[in-house]
Parts: C-alpha cells; sequence; structure tokens
C-alpha cells in the first residue's frame, strides 16, 4: 500500500517525463476519481496510507502518458454545467463550443425548432434541450456510432425522446425523408435556427497535430482541403430549411472568420453575418440571418 501523495508524485513524475502539460493537475484528477475524492480531501489526506486498485490506476497513467486524451481514460467530460460520457465513438467537446451554444441561447424565440449538424456525442443538441425548454430539436451525423452515444447522453441527462430526433446521414440529408422538403422557399414548416460546429481543420494540417488529436474520429476533424469544404456545403443548403429571418451559427477554426463571412457574403439569401469572439477574443462564432421577405 502507499501514501496518497506518493501516489500522486509518481503519476505526476511520470506524466510529466511523458511531456504531458498539465501532469500535475491530470494526476490529481485521476486520482480523486479513483477515490471519489474531492481535491481538498485529497491534498488534507496527502500523508495517508490507502488501500485500493493502484494498480488499474497506474494503467489509466500509462495510457495518458502515451497521449490517449485524458476525457478517453475517464470516459466522461463536463460541457455547459453537466456531465457526457465520452470515447473514441465521437470528437472530445471543447469549452470552446460553449460560447456557440451560448450564442444561439441569445437568440431563440419560445418555442424553437433547431437542427444541430454534426452532433457527435450530443452535447450542443442537449445542452439547448436542457436550456431551452420548449425547443424541439433534431441532430444529425454521418456516424452511427456517434449517434448511439449521442443517444446515450440524452437518456442520462433526462432528455425526453421526443425533445430531440437523433437521425443518421450526411448533413441536410436525413430531413429529406421527414416534412422539411427545404426545396420550395414556400414550404410551411422550416426551421428556426441550423447550428453546427463542422470539422474545420484542413487536411494536410491534422498530421502535424498534437498526439492527443489523432485518438479522435478523423471524420469529426477533417475538413477538406482547406478547412472550408463543410461552411460551403452548409452555407448554400441552410436557407432552403430556414424560416425566413432564421439563423444560421457556425463554430470557426482560427482565422476562418473572414473566409466563412465571405462565404455567406455570396449566398442572396442572406441578409447579414455577425462575428462573436470567445471570452479570450478569438473569433469562434459566425452568425448568419437569412433575408425576411
Amino acid at each position: 500500500m502507499m501514501k496518497i501523495g506518493e501516489v500522486l508524485n509518481w503519476a505526476s513524475g511520470t506524466l510529466s517525463e511523458a511531456n504531458i502539460l498539465e501532469s500535475d493537475i491530470e494526476s490529481e484528477i485521476m486520482l480523486q476519481k479513483e477515490l471519489n475524492l474531492s481535491r481538498t480531501d485529497l491534498h488534507l489526506n496527502f500523508n495517508k496510507v490507502i488501500s485500493f486498485d493502484v494498480e488499474c490506476l497506474k494503467r489509466k497513467i500509462m495510457m495518458r502518458a502515451n497521449h490517449i486524451p485524458l476525457a478517453y481514460i475517464l470516459k466522461e467530460i463536463q460541457f455547459m454545467d453537466f456531465g457526457l460520457s465520452v470515447d473514441e465513438r465521437a470528437m472530445i467537446p471543447r469549452q470552446e463550443t460553449e460560447i456557440l451554444v451560448e450564442s444561439v441561447m441569445s437568440r431563440v424565440n419560445s418555442a424553437p425548432t433547431i437542427l444541430d449538424i454534426g452532433t457527435g456525442c450530443g452535447n450542443i443538441a442537449i445542452s439547448l434541450a436542457k436550456y431551452v425548454p420548449h425547443s424541439r430539436i433534431y441532430a444529425t451525423d454521418i456516424s452511427n456510432e456517434a449517434l448511439e452515444l449521442a443517444r446515450k447522453n440524452a437518456r442520462q441527462n433526462e432528455i425526453p425522446e421526443h425533445r430531440i430526433s437523433f437521425l443518421a446521414g450526411d448533413l441536410f440529408e436525413p430531413l429529406k425523408e421527414l416534412d422539411f422538403s427545404g426545396r420550395s422557399r414556400l414550404c410551411k414548416r422550416k426551421i428556426d435556427i441550423i447550428v453546427s460546429n463542422p470539422p474545420y481543420i484542413p487536411s494536410g494540417e491534422i498530421e502535424n497535430l498534437q498526439r492527443e488529436v489523432h485518438f479522435e474520429p478523423r471524420i469529426a476533424l477533417d475538413g477538406g482541403f482547406d478547412g472550408l469544404e463543410f461552411y460551403r456545403r452548409t452555407i448554400s443548403e441552410s436557407p432552403l430549411y430556414l424560416k425566413n429571418g432564421g439563423y444560421l451559427f457556425l463554430e470557426i477554426g482560427f482565422n476562418q472568420a473572414e473566409e466563412v463571412r465571405t462565404l455567406i457574403s455570396k449566398n442572396r439569401n442572406f441578409e447579414e453575418s455577425e462575428v462573436i469572439k470567445d471570452y479570450s477574443g478569438i473569433d469562434r462564432v459566425v452568425r448568419a440571418r437569412v433575408k425576411t421577405d
């Protein structure tokens, strides 16, 4: 048996040698999880001898030393103040995406119909279902495995099945089987808001990303040769499904704001666009509005 302090020192040293930047913090997080202790209790019992499955913790530390993302090891993450299950079936939600959700929430009406394209683990759709009580949400993804995870997360967060429809298919393809024909501007059934955090990394840059990212599904990262493939497609098709005056919200990558706004400006169905910054002052979201008649 070992003392808590001894376990922490070993874990932190192992991760530091593996060039994990926040080795001390991540070691604490993993030990807190194993012992079901708060950070304060962990340090108050620093010299306490503990009896638990040290080998299990060591295996997890070695996984992290091999740069498997911490969220995949813990199988969970916090997003918008609630918990989500995460694994290799979907990309790990980033805190920056909370700006996207908050931006949508600032423009909702009393009972909006919302489409979440590329829902992944369901973090955006579930957030909107929780915090926009009367919303009706459709969430699409090309990956059936990701949708299985999203449905699990919706159940875990007690979202009624009628609030979110999880649909398999590429971008708008699943809507063609519903009443959202989209092919006529006169179609009575339309969407108030379309939101997406699409793949936006240029294909040629993916190999140069940090090692952790390579454990995530490439399909959720690869935005084509210039990173704009999914923006082009979404901007082109979204006016067919949005109501007059409806909004399109897109999360963007670094230095993509002006390129995405240019794509929007070339589409005559939009009357305005705006860039929303995150809390660090970085361009994070582009919001566009469909023309009103």
